[in-house]
């Protein structure tokens, strides 16, 4: 039951990413949400392997806090490397074009 609350604040996340995050289009509206709920949930799941109790508050504040920030990095990252790709195969198609 409490998983659903990642899922509500992984959704809360994707509302307020378009107006936060730095506008990108080499990524699409779902992906800061999924980035988000991807690392609530894994984070949540070692939490509970390692002991912490559900009604912990450290808990809560760690998969709270771990959600916007990989949000935040995972964008960012996934921007760079697809400007990159983008750059790289826009170059080859280039010198593709004077060789012939």
């Amino acid at each position: 039951m409490e998983i659903l609350i990642i899922v509500a604040y992984a959704g809360i996340l994707a509302m307020v990413a378009p107006f936060v995050l730095p506008k990108s289009d080499f990524y699409g509206k779902l992906v800061p949400a999924s980035i988000a709920l991807s690392s609530g949930s894994f984070v949540w799941l070692v939490l509970t392997w390692l002991g912490f109790s559900y009604s912990s508050p450290w808990i809560w504040f760690i998969a709270m806090l771990v959600m916007p920030v990989a949000t935040w990095f995972g964008t960012g990252y996934l921007s760079k490397t697809r400007a990159a790709a983008e750059a790289s195969k826009l170059a080859e198609i280039r010198l593709r074009g004077k060789t012939q």
